[in-house]
């Protein structure tokens, strides 16, 4: 029978006083300088007796004064990217504004309302027809109409066509297929009147000063358009020209008489084609024709214009003025100008890296 070895208390206190030192080392661990020990020093011979193979590599000493903590270090996550802003485009910046009016213009812009809309992106000037043109002869899009035969021109089509004035004479689904080619879209009518509005809830595009088609934009009578950009003082809060004036502009949305008094409308969504046509039926049925503007009430889903027109009243130039063609009209008066939208943020570097693997 193997003898069992005994170890006196003596030694066994020794041994277990030395695994406890050995396990402090490998922890890095200190006592606060107010506390004391009621257990012996351990000589420093019992230090030295360790093997070098058996002794870890010596953690870094802090700096004095410093925290250690356990806790795991946060995953890094990688820089949001600033938006690529192309020179043809202006941001437009998020958030909430009020949309609407609650004491002038017709009925169909009240009342007043808190939207909110991301950021995005929107050209910093009508499109031109020299720019139409590149989707026209990429056979794209379809050329834009000649005018000749519309008395809106004022016997002078030839000086709507000039190279650097808007492009005129265009449908809706014209202006959405050009905004496609691009890589951009139509704005929607909040993001349109988000730009013209600004953080300060201006009247006009340029601010609260009377409108001055000699300072702020191709608008009061004028014959015909002009080229683009051509009156600075009239830019908006993020830089875009003409905004009022030279052509209204095609926006995305249908044109919906109730969409201020929808349960949507702090998203800036109107009403479906059917809810719509309901709306529209209900105004006729009461005759209240001033509802929805000078234009007729509509008999189909028409869509939205903003902005004016180089003949238009100064008067009609605010902000919330609404107006409504369908979709399929190529006049004069009418433009466009594109929106885009902001790429997403991209993901944090470790899911990134995860993802790829």
């Amino acid at each position: 029978m193997r003898s069992r070895l005994h170890l006196g208390p003596l030694f066994t206190r020794s041994l277990g006083l030395g695994s406890l030192l050995l396990g402090c080392l490998l922890a890095n661990c200190a006592r606060p300088p107010s506390e004391t020990s009621t257990a012996p020093t351990p000589p420093p011979a019992s230090a030295s007796a360790m093997s070098a193979e058996a002794t870890p590599a010596a953690p870094t000493t802090p700096e004095p004064g410093a925290v250690q903590s356990n806790t795991a270090a946060a995953p890094v996550l990688a820089p949001e990217p600033a938006p690529e802003i192309p020179p043809d485009m202006a941001l437009v910046s998020g958030g909430e504004f009020q949309m609407g009016a609650d004491a002038e213009g017709e009925m169909d812009e009240r009342p007043a309302h808190t939207v909110e809309v991301l950021a995005y992106l929107l050209d910093l000037t009508e499109v031109t027809n020299a720019a139409y043109a590149t989707c026209v002869d990429a056979k794209v899009c379809r050329a834009a109409s000649t005018l000749e035969d519309s008395h809106l021109t004022n016997g002078m089509a030839h000086v709507f066509r000039r190279p650097t004035h808007p492009v005129a004479g265009v449908s809706w689904d014209d202006a959405k297929t050009y905004c496609e080619w691009k890589g951009r879209r139509l704005p929607r009518e909040a993001e349109w009147e988000r730009a013209a509005r600004g953080d300060d809830n201006r009247r006009y595009v340029w601010g609260n000063t009377e409108p001055d088609n000699k300072r702020h934009g191709v608008f009061g009578g004028k014959a015909t358009t002009e080229p683009v950009g051509s009156y600075p003082e009239g830019k908006s809060a993020y830089g875009q020209l003409d905004l009022a004036g030279n052509v209204w502009e095609w926006v995305a949305d249908d044109y919906d008489p109730f969409a201020y008094q929808r349960s949507t409308r702090q998203q800036g969504v109107p009403g479906s084609c059917a809810e719509i046509e309901a709306a529209q039926n209900q105004l006729r049925r009461e005759g209240k024709q001033g509802y929805t503007g000078t234009n007729p009430i509509p008999a189909e889903c028409e869509k939205v214009l903003r902005g004016g027109a180089y003949n238009y009243k100064v008067g009609g130039l605010r902000n919330s003025n609404r107006v409504h063609h369908p979709a399929r009209f190529r006049i004069a008066v009418a433009g466009f100008r594109c929106a885009r939208d902001i790429a997403p943020p991209r993901a944090p570097a470790k899911a990134a890296a995860a993802q790829e693997d």
